[in-house]
């Protein structure tokens, strides 16, 4: 498959992405735990159908020490028991927030009281960014076509 744009040979996409990639390190720095922000980066990315960034962020994830176990069971995190309640209340407020017109709600207030018992205020704006980020990437990805399986862990530094 030949992607549809080159996204780093475009000069409009060129200075758009290196304002996400600016915006990630704000997460990137925070305290949301590094695993959390691999699982999310990784669920959203199943649900939007990025091959991409699933092929991207489930090699970073393992590289960083992620067993392949958990990597395995994103996809059906409620019945796995291998995540931590902080864990699935991220994952939780991550589908919803991707998913987020598919319901008249949006975030229901449940996802994000249970998120809030698990983060204090900076790692939820850290959590709620990261969402937002990781579906800004997804869609890029997804409209143009990028091609999966080639990735390096670090390749993008």
């Amino acid at each position: 498959m030949e992607p549809r744009l080159n996204l780093l040979g475009n000069t409009v996409m060129t200075k758009f992405v290196k304002y996400l990639v600016s915006a990630s390190k704000v997460v990137t720095d925070s305290a949301l735990p590094a695993a959390t922000q691999e699982l999310v980066k990784l669920r959203a990315s199943q649900i939007n159908g990025c091959a991409f960034c699933t092929d991207m962020h489930s090699k970073d994830a393992e590289h960083a020490g992620e067993t392949q176990l958990r990597l395995n069971l994103v996809a059906v995190w409620r019945e796995a028991t291998v995540f931590t309640e902080a864990e699935r209340a991220a994952l939780e407020l991550t589908e919803q927030g991707t998913r987020i017109a598919d319901a008249a709600t949006g975030v229901t207030d449940e996802a994000w009281a249970n998120a809030a018992k698990h983060y204090d205020d900076d790692q939820l704006a850290a959590l709620v960014s990261l969402i937002a980020e990781i579906n800004a990437w997804n869609r890029l990805n997804v409209i143009t076509r990028q091609p999966a399986g080639d990735y390096q862990p670090g390749q993008w530094g």
